[in-house]
C-alpha cells in the first residue's frame, strides 16, 4: 500500500490542474476488506491531494456485510463518506451458501441496523435476480425483507455469468440447477421498489445476462447516486486510481472521449505503478 499511495499525489501534477472533485467512489469490489487503519490512511492521503470536502457525494461500496465493523464504518464516517453500499444479493440463506456467499441474512440486517447507529442516513443495497434454483416468491420474500430495512437505494441486478464468476468457473457442479428470471420478476421487483419510495433513476445492460434483462437503481428523492449517472452519461472526465480502474477525459468540443486503462493484476499493478501514472500523464497532456 504505501507505494501505491503516492500515486494519488502524482495525479495532482497531471497538466490540467485538477480541480474540486464533484464525486469520490471507492468500489466495485470491497473496499472495506482492507483494516480500519489501512482505510483512515487512504482517505487521509486522500484528502492531502484534492478537495474531497467540496464534493457533491462521497461513496465507498461496503459491499459484502461480512468485511464492515463499526470501527470501519466510524473512519469512513470522519473522512466524510456519505453514501455507502451494504449488498444482501440475496435474503435467502440457502443461495448465498451456494454461490459461496460469506455473510449470513442475519449479518446483512445487523450490519444495515449497525450503519444506521453510526449515522449514515444513505445506504445503497443490491440484489441479484435470476441466482439459481429461487423463483417468483424466493425474490418476493427477499424483496419483502429488504423493504422492512429501508434502503435509500437499490439496485436490481440482473444475473450476468461473468468470467471470474463461481458460477462460470464450477459449471459442472452448476449445470443442473434451475436459472429463471422473468419480465413477471422484475415487474415485482419494480412494484416494491415503488412502495418503498424508490424511484428508478439509472439502468445498464451488461453482457451474459439471464434473460436479456437490465440493471435498474431506484432511489429515494435525493438520494441517486450521482457518480451512475454521470458515469453512464459520459459527459465528466473521471480519474481512476488503482488497478483495474480506467481513466476517461471527455474533450471538451470534440464529443469524444479519450480512456487509459491499468492493469487488472494487483501485484502488477504495484510493480508498474509509475507505468500507470504516465499512461494518464500521457493522456492528458496530449488530450487534454
Amino acid at each position: 500500500m504505501t507505494k501505491i499511495m503516492p500515486s494519488l499525489q502524482n495525479l495532482i501534477k497531471l497538466s490540467y490542474d485538477a480541480p474540486a472533485l464533484d464525486t469520490v467512489y471507492f468500489g466495485g469490489g470491497t473496499p472495506t476488506s482492507l483494516p480500519a487503519e489501512d482505510l483512515d490512511r487512504l482517505f487521509t492521503k486522500l484528502r492531502t491531494v484534492f478537495d474531497v470536502d467540496g464534493a457533491k457525494e462521497f461513496t465507498v461500496e461496503a459491499g459484502r456485510p461480512d468485511s464492515i465493523t463499526r470501527e470501519k464504518l466510524r473512519v469512513l464516517k470522519k473522512h466524510g463518506v456519505r453514501r455507502i453500499s451494504i449488498n444482501p444479493q440475496t435474503m435467502k440463506q440457502a443461495t448465498l451458501d451456494l454461490i459461496g456467499r460469506r455473510h449470513t441474512v442475519e449479518e446483512v440486517k445487523a450490519k444495515f441496523a449497525l450503519a444506521r447507529e453510526e449515522g449514515f442516513d444513505n445506504i445503497n443495497m443490491d440484489l441479484i435476480v435470476g441466482l439459481p434454483e429461487e423463483d417468483l416468491e424466493d425474490v418476493r420474500a427477499t424483496m419483502e425483507q429488504v423493504k422492512a430495512l429501508g434502503p435509500d437505494s437499490l439496485t436490481v441486478h440482473s444475473l450476468a455469468i461473468k468470467r471470474a464468476a463461481r458460477l462460470n468457473t464450477m459449471k459442472e457442479v452448476y449445470k443442473d440447477l434451475k436459472i429463471v428470471n422473468t419480465q413477471e420478476i422484475i415487474d415485482m421487483t419494480a412494484r416494491y421498489a415503488r412502495g418503498m419510495g424508490l424511484e428508478p433513476y439509472y439502468l445498464y445492460r451488461q453482457k451474459n445476462m439471464a434473460g436479456n434483462f437490465e440493471n435498474v437503481g431506484y432511489a429515494a428523492p435525493g438520494k441517486a447516486c450521482l457518480y451512475n449517472i454521470l458515469i453512464m452519461e459520459e459527459q465528466q472526465t473521471i480519474v481512476g486510481c488503482g488497478a483495474g480502474t480506467t481513466t476517461k477525459l471527455v474533450i471538451p468540443g470534440q464529443n469524444r472521449i479519450e480512456r487509459a486503462e491499468t492493469v487488472k493484476n494487483v501485484e502488477q499493478y504495484i510493480a508498474r505503478v509509475d507505468e500507470m501514472i504516465e499512461r494518464k500523464e500521457r493522456l492528458f497532456e496530449e488530450k487534454g
